[in-house]
């Protein structure tokens, strides 16, 4: 004798397949998902705008030298500084090639109007690999003349906290996996070491470092359009980009029709004045 399987056979036998693989996978995924959250519990940025960082602080460059961070603000250039380690296996080379593209497509460079400064967060680093690093990252860049704005720096771990610290940089030593977990971010610094802007993703535009590099420098090294573009645009920490800035824009809108139309109005005037004579009022006896 056969049985017949009709369709709503099929439907009921395969709903009933979804719950169990439903009801087997979601725990584990919710387990997983709380494992994540534990892990990634305290990771984060608390953003210190306006706040200064101390450069008082000792550390090693990439020849072995010992710096401080006062050093790299004798230029009177805004820095960029950058917190990774340099043996990270995954993320930190994700943000460092995003952000060395983003470098690559800026019409300036390391050394000219900014500096870089690139610090691990691991006292275990040492100088030589730290030196490695920046051969890399130069490398990629594609301009070797920007070595001599781009420095990468190993420290001890008081040095590390105390400019982790400044910036709210919060990151840990997980033992488990034996690797730091921490934000991808970079900050950038007025010449005066004060935070001005945080930019936090893994693909940089270049237009978004420049305007951050103009609004830290205070416009010293800005040209008209860059003015403009800040007038107009506004960082929104939410898109991690510049924005328009409706207000600005509107206003700036009303300036420029005002311009129109009074230029529109002097040129009738001209053509006016021109077209009229004197002898146009004479009568003729």
């Amino acid at each position: 004798m056969r049985m017949r399987v009709g369709y709503r056979d099929i439907v009921v036998l395969v709903s009933k397949l979804v719950v169990v693989c439903l009801l087997t996978v979601l725990p584990a995924s919710a387990q997983i998902a709380g494992q994540l959250d534990a892990v990634y519990d305290g990771i984060g940025v608390d953003q210190k705008l306006g706040d200064t960082i101390p450069t008082d602080l000792v550390f090693t460059n990439e020849r072995g030298e010992q710096v401080q961070l006062a050093d790299y603000f004798e230029s009177g250039r805004p820095v960029i500084l950058t917190l990774v380690y340099h043996s990270c296996p995954m993320l930190c080379s994700i943000l460092m090639d995003g952000f060395t593209k983003g470098l690559t497509e800026l019409e300036w460079a390391p050394g000219s109007k900014f500096d870089i400064v690139t610090i691990s967060i691991d006292p275990s680093d040492s100088y030589q690999l730290a030196k490695e690093k920046k051969a890399h990252y130069i490398s990629q860049l594609g301009n070797e003349s920007a070595a001599e704005g781009w420095h990468f720096l190993t420290g001890s771990q008081e040095s590390i906290t105390a400019v982790a610290e400044a910036i709210g940089f919060r990151y840990r030593w997980l033992e488990d996996i034996e690797q730091f977990v921490h934000p991808a971010i970079v900050t950038v610094l007025t010449p005066e070491a004060t935070v001005s802007r945080y930019i936090q993703t893994l693909e940089f535009d270049a237009r978004d470092i420049r305007l951050a590099l103009v609004e830290a420098s205070n416009g010293s090294i800005a040209e008209a359009i860059d003015l403009i573009a800040l007038y107009c645009l506004q960082y929104d920490p939410e898109s991690n980009s510049y924005v328009a800035h409706a207000s600005n824009l509107m206003r700036l809108g009303g300036f420029l029709t005002v311009v129109v139309l009074g230029a529109m109005l002097f040129v009738f005037w001209r053509r006016e004045s021109k077209g009229y004579s004197p002898t146009d009022n004479t009568v003729n006896t």
